[in-house]
């Protein structure tokens, strides 16, 4: 089939799947965009999406569909990007399975391991796995700020057993409209990258309630960040995890150590961070919703406990997280404390 011909559809357009919907359209792609915030898709058909850069403002017209729009849909979709929250995944892969033919792919566009929840529902050989290199934001419907171009956004896909697709194919030329996109025979591994470099961020600078810069140079939580980093390797290298470039990353620059654990933050800090960036869970907790937290450091304390090991770091930061979910504790710098007893603690 022709890129031409393709009908795409991005379920979840906040500030990750509105920036590449943006950019498809932009491009020209048969692209639908279909959100569960009212208030937001209102906004985007009546003014379009706008996406502020730092050098230019975007304002693309598009079609968004409310969810309950979706049982009106009767011809089906060859690509689905899903950019929800990685707890929403199960039923959205539910929801859009009905549009999806026998080659059709669902694509998440998420941190996580959501790969396998895709699997699950719609099949592993119509699920392709997308690692990402992202930096947006958005807090009022229809408006996003994009921190990064689509020129300094990476993504990596594949697909489950590593096999060439024609699909896959089609899934990185269409993703070459918002980023720079590689595709890789190993997307576990990739995935479980991504996931070492979101662990030492995510929970730390959500719990710290500032942005991530800030977050990993306030005095003592550097320590804390590595010391959640070098769990998330060493818990990778007992499950069999290939250590893979990533985020820009070339081949002859991966360390045979833990080091790549925080080459990897460090990478996050340069590459894919402004003085400004919010992370997902913060900006999450920021908005009165629940937070990532099976995503991240969740995922890892679960998986060493069936791996029969254990991530007493990463643990201890979790707990601080749900007590945060609770509201027993609000997102602050005098959290600090907190993380930083959680290291020697450990």
């Amino acid at each position: 089939m022709k890129l031409d011909d393709l009908r795409i559809a991005v379920v979840g357009t906040g500030a990750v799947g509105g920036s590449v919907a943006a950019d498809l359209v932009r491009a020209g792609v048969d692209t639908t965009l279909i959100d569960q915030w009212p208030d937001h898709v209102d906004a985007m058909n009546e003014s379009g999406l706008t996406v502020h850069l730092s050098s230019e403002t975007q304002v693309t017209p598009v079609r968004a569909l409310h969810l309950c729009q979706v049982a009106e849909l009767r011809e089906p979709f060859d690509i689905v990007l899903t950019a929800v929250k990685s707890y929403d995944t199960r039923w959205v892969a539910e929801l859009m399975r009905p549009l999806m033919g026998p080659r059709s792919v669902l694509v998440g566009l998420q941190n996580g391991m959501t790969i396998d929840d895709c699997a699950q529902i719609v099949g592993a050989d119509r699920t392709i796995g997308c690692v990402l290199g992202i930096a947006a934001n958005m807090r009022e419907p229809g408006v996003i700020t994009r921190q990064v171009t689509p020129a300094e956004t990476w993504f990596s896909v594949g697909t489950l057993d590593g096999t060439p697709t024609e699909s896959l194919d089609q899934v990185a030329a269409v993703l070459e409209h918002a980023a720079v996109t590689e595709v890789t025979a190993d997307i576990r591994s990739a995935k479980w990258m991504k996931l070492i470099a979101n662990i030492p961020e995510m929970l730390p600078s959500g719990l710290l309630g500032v942005p991530l810069l800030e977050a990993a140079h306030m005095p003592g939580i550097r320590p804390v960040m590595d010391a959640m980093s070098r769990e998330a390797y060493a818990l990778a290298i007992d499950l069999g995890v290939t250590m893979l470039p990533s985020l820009g990353i070339a081949a002859e620059d991966v360390p045979n150590s833990d080091q790549y654990s925080l080459d990897l933050l460090d990478r996050v800090l340069s590459h894919f961070s402004r003085p400004d960036t919010r992370v997902a869970v913060l900006q999450d907790w920021e908005k009165g919703r629940r937070a990532e937290l099976d995503a991240f450091s969740g995922y890892v304390v679960a998986a060493s406990a069936g791996a029969g090991v254990r991530t007493p770091v990463n643990e201890a930061v979790l707990r601080l997280a749900e007590r945060v979910e609770r509201g027993e504790l609000v997102p602050s710098p005098e959290n600090a404390p907190h993380l930083i007893a959680a290291l020697y603690a450990a």
